[in-house]
């Protein structure tokens, strides 16, 4: 390597260094996103152990992911009493959260006729490694730890392409077909035996903002849907009031701001003026003519 460009490199160490006083905190993170996932995994590879990506004990994977956990408590400068209290919970939560992925796994093979068994959908399908994920970081959430859970869900999201936030409530029998491009926000919730598909959005309308101009904190911004909701591929439902009621159906494409009742479908208005142009000619049209639809 050139002296110039040795010195150069030093120079601008020196200069970021100077930067970066007072200004990143006390707390090193230099490991945290490498343990948080190393956590997730091994919690994962302790509820599943026959499809876990090397031989492991269920005994050896708890082990595991509680000493990764405690580090990542103390570089969020818990200390030793709290720390060990957030572990007993995730690990104590964790027969649970088996019970209520074996629903979602069962929702998965009941709501897909491609799977052929629950060890594909263990192995091949995204949306299982998304919603575990987010169900371990969602007890993480509601007790109250900061960072941590969000960097769960985020290793999930760079994996998958789905975006659940760990503040999300969401019931059993949870299946996301595909997955690709979902996002979930922080104040959803969402009902049991639900079904949605890629590029669905339920997010936030609009936010309010302080005199200062910043977002207000801590309020409903994002939707609540019923049970059994079926929501198709890219819909996109917003806003902190609106309610989707039980047993509805979303179309493809639908941009939903408002609330719909209990059994009602929903379809987008270039799919509904499709197939009522489509008709209205079928209906009009000799034989000849519509053979060419």
């Amino acid at each position: 390597m050139e002296h110039d460009l040795k010195e150069l490199l030093g120079t601008t160490a020196d200069l970021l260094r100077s930067a970066d006083e007072g200004h990143s905190g006390a707390n090193d993170f230099s490991s945290f996103k490498s343990r948080a996932e190393a956590m997730t995994d091994r919690l994962i590879d302790a509820m599943f152990p026959r499809h876990a990506g090397k031989p492991i004990m269920r005994e050896q994977a708890l082990f595991e992911a509680a000493d990764h956990l405690c580090a990542l408590l103390r570089a969020l400068s818990y200390d030793d009493a709290r720390a060990e209290a957030v572990t007993r919970a995730l690990i104590s939560a964790l027969p649970e959260i088996y019970r209520v992925l074996k629903t979602d796994l069962a929702a998965a093979y009941m709501g897909d006729p491609a799977a052929k068994g629950v060890d594909e959908i263990i192995l091949c399908y995204p949306a299982f490694f998304a919603i575990a994920t987010f169900r371990l970081a969602h007890v993480l959430y509601l007790e109250g730890v900061p960072l941590l859970p969000r960097v769960m869900t985020e290793y999930a999201h760079r994996l998958t392409g789905i975006d659940v936030h760990p503040g999300a409530t969401i019931g059993e029998s949870f299946f996301i077909d595909h997955g690709t491009g979902v996002v979930i926000g922080e104040t959803t919730t969402i009902g049991s035996g639900v079904k949605i598909y890629q590029h669905v959005t339920l997010g936030a309308k609009s936010f309010d903002t302080d005199e200062d101009g910043m977002p207000v904190k801590g309020v409903k911004r994002h939707p609540d849907i019923g049970d059994r909701v079926v929501i198709y591929a890219g819909a996109t439902i917003l806003g902190g009031e609106t309610r989707i009621g039980n047993d509805c159906v979303i179309g493809g494409s639908v941009w939903l701001t408002h609330s719909v009742e209990a059994g009602k479908m929903v379809l987008a208005r270039s799919a509904v003026m499709d197939s009522t142009l489509k008709r209205d000619i079928m209906q009009s049209s000799s034989p000849e003519d519509s053979a060419m639809l």
